[in-house]
């Protein structure tokens, strides 16, 4: 019997080899585009003295409620990740909105940083009794001040509010608790249903179901379904407390400094953003122009880059006429914005937000011509 070689970390033939891929230069799964044959847009390029350093790659889709009204490399398919939090407690609404106030049902929708509020809010959901049932992954807090905590814990993980607000509900609707992180569990066909209603698309089936960094199921989705996922979220913005609860608690959101928490402050009731792991940021927009919803998803191509999706995020808000402050500057760089994450009619607009502070010194270069005062050649080339 001839026996398939693989090639392994360990040793070929070793117990476990089997299960990866035959190669590590695949071309991957058949109709799924991987590598070179994605198709990334530049969105922000960071340059020094006039020289392009950094292209920061990735996709913009904008969709007014279930149309897609502007698509800069909308069609990659890239999962949601924990940006899908609002949509997925869609699914709970019912069965916790009597039972949680408004900080415990924020911290359910939550990528959080693991501080002392968060950890609080996320324990008060669940019986002390009920904690072991937790299975998200240990961890410790996202960001640290002062004094580190180095004992991981389940509740300092990023998605605890999530996980203790589904066991909640779970038992609220007589499911099993039992394997609920698995896409079996009782709770996940409930997720897609709420996926297809605010896409308009009541046929749709995923290409694929992972297993996320928390251990919950994730899906895949075009950027451009994302953005019509988060106009379906404003539309929908007074049928349930999901809106109103992250907008009163936009620090139990993300926390100090993050951008989605920064995001929801500026803009006073008008705007829900929600982040995700390796470089999503959805937002879901009330704007006058846009009856129907506003949801506009970033996605970075090499994952998460706050800096880069802090500009990107300005630019697009700042043509609605929404203010978020630029993020902390670029050492010795400046950072430009390339035109096509705006949709054209706004291009007029997008030139007025800048992506500098008046105060900015122009610390990339030196304000005089250096050649008037040094000869650039030596003497031993030729020179004319």
């Amino acid at each position: 019997m001839m026996v398939e070689e693989r090639p392994s970390s360990v040793a070929p033939g070793r117990p476990g080899s089997s299960v990866y891929p035959t190669s590590p230069i695949s071309d991957g799964a058949k109709g799924i585009a991987t590598g070179s044959e994605v198709e990334w847009e530049p969105l922000v390029d960071f340059r020094r003295n006039d020289v392009s350093e950094n292209t920061i790659h990735g996709a913009v889709a904008w969709a007014h409620g279930t149309e897609i009204i502007h698509s800069f490399g909308g069609n990659v398919l890239c999962y949601g990740r924990s940006m899908m939090k609002p949509i997925l407690m869609k699914a709970f609404v019912d069965v916790l909105d009597p039972v949680l106030n408004s900080k415990q049902k924020a911290i359910a929708c939550s990528s959080h940083n693991g501080d002392t509020e968060h950890v609080a809010t996320a324990q008060s959901i669940l019986t002390e009794s009920e904690w072991g049932l937790m299975q998200c992954p240990l961890d410790v807090p996202l960001i640290q001040f002062g004094r580190q905590v180095r004992r991981p814990r389940r509740w300092f993980h990023t998605c605890s509010g999530e996980h203790a607000a589904m066991l909640r509900a779970l038992r609220l609707k007589g499911f099993n608790r039992a394997g609920y992180t698995l896409p079996q569990s009782d709770w996940f066909p409930l997720f897609l249903d709420s996926m297809r209603r605010l896409m308009g698309e009541p046929n749709w089936e995923p290409k694929r179901v992972a297993k996320d960094g928390c251990g919950l199921p994730t899906v895949s989705n075009t950027v451009n379904e994302l953005a019509m996922m988060f106009a379906g979220l404003a539309a929908e913005k007074d049928q349930d407390w999901i809106w109103e609860s992250m907008c009163k608690h936009p620090d139990l959101v993300g926390g100090f400094n993050r951008l989605d928490s920064t995001i929801i402050k500026g803009g006073e009731g008008m705007v829900l953003a929600k982040e995700g792991a390796d470089g999503l940021l959805g937002l879901s927009v009330i704007h006058e122009d846009y009856p129907k919803g506003l949801g506009i998803t970033i996605k970075i191509a090499h994952g998460w880059n706050s800096q880069a999706t802090w500009y990107v995020a300005r630019a697009v808000l700042g043509v609605l006429g929404i203010e978020l402050r630029n993020p902390y500057p670029l050492h010795r760089q400046k950072a430009f914005i390339v035109p096509g994450v705006v949709p054209p009619e706004l291009l007029d607009r997008l030139e007025r937000v800048v992506t500098w502070d008046e105060w900015d010194p122009n610390s990339d270069r030196w304000l005089y011509d250096w050649r008037k005062y040094s000869n650039p050649f030596t003497g031993e080339g030729t020179h004319e």
